[in-house]
């Protein structure tokens, strides 16, 4: 057996089973995946995957357990690979981070460049997607670290820590009637028509909820995942906007103006996360910390070994 077929059963999962997709993604042949799998197969004297024919239909139970060590086999060969860059090429490489582009706009910038000037030989990789994008980038491996408030928590290959609190903000034309009103109520917000995120970003959960619970419908006329584009559809009269305090903490927008809403959707928490078990490189640990101060090495050093059950702000 050999690191190929590992990586080919992988794909093949990832893939929902599809070896031509498989095969693609890996840069090879279809019989040359199926091959690989069947002698994968024939060596441990078991059967990974059901077949229809040619087609694989679903995972045994065998092979479940043989995913299981594969996942462990190919995250060493990483930590191994990450070693190696660590002390053969010391401060140089690629930093891949997955987020989300309220994350990549408003609160990544500035960590970024700090550890640019910290580390001016390493290589910064932004991958922007929803939250369970950025979660599922972390598991993969396209990322060694995670940024987003919503989902990160779900799922059990991720450690995850909490970074920093936040607050969505109302965000109106400075001429509009309830710019005059210092404190909101939710009936004032769903009276009127809103633009502000898809259901699966930037806390958008919270915002519904809170609704719900007063039973109350709110008009929703716009939903981005772009702040930016939010304000200026706020600009264009279709609605008043709500987008997290970070897309206007250094805002110079005389046209608009914000009203805190924590008091209405409570407060968000954004997290970082790093697949269970990964071989961080201390450039990664120093941007976690340069991400919030309440985040240093031994802290997630711990929560990296199980050794911390529940961490909160």
């Amino acid at each position: 057996m050999n690191l190929h077929q590992f990586k080919f059963v992988q794909e093949a999962v990832r893939r929902n089973l599809n070896l031509t997709e498989a095969a693609k993604a890996l840069h090879t042949s279809q019989p040359g995946v199926s091959k690989a799998i069947i002698e994968l197969e024939e060596e441990l004297g078991i059967e990974i995957f059901t077949r229809h024919g040619k087609r694989l239909k679903r995972v045994t139970e065998p092979g479940q357990h043989v995913l299981e060590c594969i996942a462990i086999i190919m995250r060493e060969v990483g930590n191994l690979k990450r070693i190696g860059e660590q002390y053969s090429a010391q401060d140089t490489g690629t930093f891949s981070i997955a987020t989300t582009h309220t994350q990549a706009r408003y609160v990544l910038p500035v960590p970024v460049a700090r550890l640019r000037e910290r580390y001016p030989k390493v290589n910064i990789s932004l991958h922007q997607g929803a939250p369970d994008q950025v979660a599922r980038m972390v598991i993969e491996e396209v990322a060694e670290i995670g940024i987003a408030t919503e989902s990160l928590a779900n799922y059990p290959e991720l450690v995850t820590l909490p970074c920093y609190e936040w607050q969505h903000v109302l965000v109106l034309p400075a001429t509009h009637p309830l710019a005059k009103v210092e404190r909101l109520t939710l009936e004032d917000i769903a009276a009127e028509p809103l633009i502000t995120y898809h259901p699966s970003f930037t806390g958008r959960t919270r915002i519904d909820q809170a609704f719900a619970q007063r039973q109350l419908e709110p008009r929703i006329a716009l939903e981005a995942i772009d702040s930016d584009v939010i304000k200026t559809y706020v600009r264009l009269g279709l609605g008043i906007g709500i987008v997290a305090e970070m897309a206007m903490a250094d805002a110079k927008e005389p046209d608009l103006v914000t009203r805190p809403l924590g008091q209405l959707f409570g407060q968000n928490v954004a997290r970082i996360a790093v697949k269970r078990g990964a071989y961080l490189r201390d450039f990664v640990y120093h941007f976690a910390t340069l991400l919030s101060d309440r985040l240093d090495r031994d802290l997630i050093s711990k929560a990296m070994t199980g050794h911390i059950d529940h961490y909160e702000l």
